[in-house]
């Protein structure tokens, strides 16, 4: 990945067997599996091992030359501090001129763009949420067939609103994402909430600005039983339906477009296909006015010093530490630090460590300059490249980013996921060919010619651009075609009483 690393992956599908000898002369002494790392000369117990030019660990011990390099021969290093960190030193100016290129989007009220036009209907808490699937599931085949200007209807499903501490501090969180969720462009300003009545989390708290707030009550003494509480929920649902089937999509600019970036399942590869690609073409939605999310705190953790240096100004780039600092003490709590990041999967395909791994996952964001920070829950409130805090979780970390106002989704994998989200369309990008060519109808995007050489990251950067316009016009993903869809997760930092 550069002149000064000691190791390289291996690029060939299956791996490569011991004794195969590489076109500089270099002899494998031992099977390495494809993405894993081998090295490029002798490395003495103790020194450092840099790919991208990172030093992502030491050698726990003496590595000849064609060695295999995994997770249990490196020793994964400190993370780095957070005091005399580069502040605001590299916000270079774009060098990537304006895309002429528009969308067909769906304007609101509130000026926002959607790519969706959709029925969100949110509920207050958990017990609410087999009734409210059960009329969901008839407003589909009953009410929409009617309104096909509408492509669906949703519940906010999810886990909190009661049992929980509501006051504390962190409580916020999840109650922000909440609000900012049903306010999603992608929903139309079509607000409808669901409550059940007693719990802690009440509507006139989660929508203190909403009133009258279109609200279906199951405790009020008008819903006597189960047919009564489905009948009004349909009911309420229709009127809303009647007013989005008159939308219609118009050209819109690129400047109204806001991306969520993700990687999960990721290998090897996303740093060198996939990611990379991706961040080429963020750079051009940011160039030409729009927005894009990157997130997974303990993914960019150990990157810190690029982020702050990349922050247009001091006081973004203070906003990055402190959120950094934040989820260093939520972890330490929970008795883990950073490393725990790592799964099973993500060893497999060659990441050996989280600062690896984290090497491989900052690139997504291309070259941009930083210009913001969106808090746990909250809605971006300017445009250009923004860093969403969130967990690296692929559930929570999508949530959030819907919460911040994100129109469409774009995931890259290298060990396959078919995580998607039903309230943006969610492109799947793979870093390797072989994967696309098993997940034909999950992955929307081969990223893989890059590795092999076949394709630039340049022009792959333009595919993704293209595809993620031509997804926010309506075209379908392979997820929206077959109808799969993960579930929100809320990210609740506060104590469960």
């Amino acid at each position: 990945m550069h002149p000064a690393d000691n190791v390289a992956i291996v690029a060939n599908t299956g791996g490569l067997p011991s004794g195969s000898v590489t076109p500089d002369g270099l002899t494998l002494l031992e099977r390495i599996p494809q993405g894993h790392k081998v090295a490029l000369g002798d490395i003495a117990r103790g020194q450092e091992i840099r790919r991208y030019d990172v030093s992502i660990g030491t050698a726990s011990h003496d590595l000849p030359a064609g060695s295999w390099i995994n997770e249990e021969r490196l020793t994964l290093p400190p993370a780095p501090g957070m005091n005399r960190l580069p502040i605001a030193t590299r916000a270079a100016p774009l060098t990537r001129k304006p895309r002429p290129a528009t969308f067909l989007g769906y304007r609101n009220p509130d000026g926002s763009v959607g790519t969706r036009n959709l029925l969100g209907i949110t509920s207050t808490v958990q017990c609410v949420s087999g009734i409210l699937a059960y009329a969901v599931a008839r407003i589909r085949a009953e009410l929409l067939p009617k309104y096909p200007n509408v492509d669906g209807v949703l519940a906010h499903d999810h886990t909190y609103g009661c049992g929980v501490a509501i006051d504390s501090q962190d409580a916020e969180i999840p109650i922000r994402t909440l609000r900012n969720i049903a306010a999603n462009p992608n929903f139309g300003g079509a607000l409808m909430a669901v409550s059940l009545g007693c719990e802690k989390l009440q509507p006139s708290r989660l929508f203190p600005e909403r009133d009258p707030l279109d609200l279906v009550r199951f405790q009020d003494e008008r819903n006597s039983g189960f047919d009564a509480i489905v009948t009004d929920i349909m009911a309420r649902a229709e009127n809303h339906l009647q007013r989005l089937n008159q939308r219609e999509r118009q050209p819109t600019r690129v400047s109204e477009l806001v991306v969520g970036m993700q990687c999960g399942g990721s290998d090897a590869f996303s740093g060198v296909t996939a990611n990379p690609a991706l961040g080429v073409a963020s750079d051009m939605i940011v160039a030409s006015g729009g927005t894009t999310l990157f997130s997974e705190v303990t993914e960019v953790r150990d990157g810190i010093e690029q982020l702050t240096a990349r922050a247009i100004s001091s006081d973004v780039a203070r906003d990055l530490i402190d959120w950094l600092a934040w989820y260093d003490l939520y972890l330490a709590r929970g008795g883990v630090d950073r490393s725990a990041n790592t799964t099973p999967g993500n060893r497999a395909g060659g990441l050996s460590n989280i600062r690896e791994k984290a090497m491989g996952s900052i690139i997504k964001s291309g070259s941009a300059p930083i210009a913001g920070v969106v808090a746990p829950g909250a809605r971006a409130e300017r445009r250009g490249l923004l860093f969403a805090a969130t967990p690296a979780s692929d559930f929570t970390c999508g949530t959030l980013q819907l919460a911040a106002g994100a129109t469409v989704h774009v995931f890259t994998t290298g060990r396959g996921t078919p995580y998607s989200l039903e309230a943006m369309p969610t492109l799947k990008i793979s870093t390797r060919s072989d994967l696309a060519r098993r997940w034909h109808d999950l992955i929307d995007i081969d990223a893989g010619p890059v590795a092999e050489g076949n394709v630039s990251l340049e022009e792959m950067g333009q595919i993704i651009f293209d595809q993620i316009l031509a997804t926010a016009s309506g075209q379908r993903t392979w997820a929206e075609r077959h109808g799969i869809h993960n579930s929100l997760a809320l990210f609740n930092p506060a104590p469960v009483t």
